[in-house]
């Protein structure tokens, strides 16, 4: 691959827990592979509150004690994201809400084409069309440390899947 690097946009509700999350592995998945040269992996929220913050402490200490390292700022994505100068190469949204409302900022097929659902990279869910509640992952906001660590699961699962087909993704870019 030559120019400009493959960019990865993970996009959840509010930037602080799941997107984040992912971020963070996808961006260790890519070291380890040796592609960090020619891949960049940020995150976004549909929703605006919290741009700015830091991720949500419970998702920082589930990544910490997996072994992943995050410094993070939130930000909300909008329809620019997608005409902007170094826009997205892929956007992957972890919920079928999400996956709606990233898909109501595209401005055209071309851009609606880069929004994929994060889990439809886990090859255990293969087939499953966007938007399929199956692929969603669910918010642990709500919820105690354990729904972090199984939201953590399910990210490794697919960002294993995801750099598996980066080579395929890279030459298409």
């Amino acid at each position: 691959m030559t120019g400009n690097p493959y960019r990865i946009t993970t996009v959840c509700l509010g930037n602080i827990c799941r997107s984040p999350m992912a971020e963070a592995v996808i961006r260790a998945r890519v070291d380890a592979a040796g592609l960090e040269a020619w891949v960049r992996v940020d995150s976004a929220g549909t929703d605006g509150w919290h741009i700015g913050e830091d991720a949500d402490p419970r998702a920082l200490q589930t990544l910490r004690a997996a072994g992943y390292d995050l410094a993070h700022s939130g930000r909300q994505i909008t329809t620019e994201w997608f005409v902007e100068p170094g826009s997205p190469d892929l956007l992957l949204t972890m919920d079928s809400s999400n996956y709606a409302t990233v898909i109501s900022l595209a401005p055209d097929d071309a851009a609606r084409e880069r929004v994929r659902m994060m889990r439809s990279f886990d090859p255990t869910l293969a087939g499953l069309p966007a938007g399929d509640p199956r692929l969603d992952v669910p918010d642990p906001w709500y919820g105690d440390h354990d729904g972090f660590a199984d939201v953590l699961a399910m990210l490794e699962a697919a960002a294993d899947g995801l750099v598996a087909d980066l080579p395929l993704l890279l030459e298409r870019s």
